[in-house]
Order: structure tokens, then sequence, then C-alpha cells
């Protein structure tokens, strides 16, 4: 088998980066999304919270541990059937979204809860006092003042998926992890697969960049 040199594999590298920037994009909207959703529901329906609901607070963190222990490959073929049920097929950057979505929600969600735990309690009191709702206090205290958490933590989800991506490609996720196992390691072209990670070193770079950029603009402002 003829080998193609990494110059070569240029036109191939980029078509796979636009794969894995979508199956990261379009899977951290819906993380965060998510995560944000059960994060707040987790906070509120613990014992401090504003709603306490011992049983909810039980399953849905249990739910959230069982998926968050998962190995992201042991995940990905156990959630084979689902995908194929969801989009019709378990291969491809569209098939691989649905496991990087559930396996990503878990930890943001984890994220979010931690990061409302550290609102200051005067200022969720001062809202009560002043007759806010629930759903006010989340919208205008909770969230507000832990945004530059949120945003951190956001970062390190973004990171977290592009690894996830990369692992996709052990079961045809396509990417940049597809393109490095069956155009790097399979064929044994070692500068073709370096390619590919420095791809990925350098996209993660990028997005610790401009999350750490955000976090600290965010405090700045404080």
């Amino acid at each position: 088998m003829n080998k193609t040199s990494w110059q070569d594999s240029l036109p191939d590298v980029w078509e796979a980066t636009l794969e894995t920037l979508y199956m990261v994009g379009v899977a951290f909207l819906l993380a965060v999304v998510g995560g944000v959703l059960i994060g707040v529901v987790l906070h509120l329906t613990s014992p401090s919270g504003l709603w306490p609901q011992r049983a909810l607070n039980a399953v849905l963190g249990a739910i959230v541990n069982v998926f968050r222990s998962l190995p992201f490959l042991v995940l990905m073929i156990a959630l084979i059937g689902f995908t194929r049920l969801i989009v019709g097929t378990a291969i491809g950057p569209t098939a691989a979204i649905v496991p990087l979505t559930i396996g990503a929600i878990p930890f943001y969600a984890r994220v979010v809860e931690s990061a409302l735990r550290e609102v200051p309690v005067g200022r969720v009191e001062a809202a009560q006092a002043m007759g806010a709702t629930n759903g006010q206090i989340v919208r205008t205290v909770l969230l507000p003042e832990s945004l530059s958490a949120l945003i951190a933590g956001a970062t390190l989800t973004s990171v977290l998926l592009v690894g996830y991506s990369a692992m996709a490609g052990v079961i045809g996720g396509g990417g940049l992890g597809d393109f490095a196992i069956v155009y790097g390691y399979q064929r044994f072209n070692t500068p073709v697969l370096l390619v590919a990670v420095v791809v990925l070193i350098v996209m993660v770079q990028i997005m610790q960049t401009i999350g750490d950029r955000a976090v600290r603009a965010l405090d700045h402002r404080k």
C-alpha cells in the first residue's frame, strides 16, 4: 500500500477538521443547554436548595453519576441502537453527535450545580426578601452571578468533546479521529497521523484561550 505524504493529505485533513468542528459545535450547544437545565434542577432540589426534593434529587443525581462513570467508548457502543433510531445511522459525524451530547451533558450538569452552589447565600436571600420567585432568582441571581464559572466549565466541556470526537473515530464517527485511524494508524503513516494530532492540539489551544479570555473579562468587570 502506497503511503500518502502529509502534504497530499491536507485536503482530507481540512475535511476531517470541518467534520470535527461540526460534531463538537452541535454537541457543545446541546450539552450546554441540557447541562444547564439538569444542573439547575440538581441545585434547586438539593437539601439546601430553593425547592428541596430529596427523591427527585437522588434519582437525577444517580442518573448523572451513571453516565459520568461510563468510559466514552463503552457509552458509544451502548448507544449504537439508540443513535440509529434517532438519526437513522450509527456511522458518520451526525451519528457521533448523539453519544457526544449524552456523554457531555452529565459532566456539564455537575459543573453548573457546583457553580450555582458558590453563589453567596446573601444575594439569594435578598432576592427572596424582595418577593422574587424561584424562577426569577435562577434567571436574575444564580445564573448571572455564576457566569464566569459556567463559562470556565463550558470551556472544559468543549475540550472534553474534542477528545471524545477523536475517540468516535474508532467506530467510524468521522472527523480527525477517524482520519488519524484510517489514514495514519492503519496505514502505518506516522507523518499523516502526526498532522491530525497537531490539528487537534491547535483546536484545543484555541478553545482554551477563548474561554480563558472570556472568564478573565467577566472577572475584571466584577
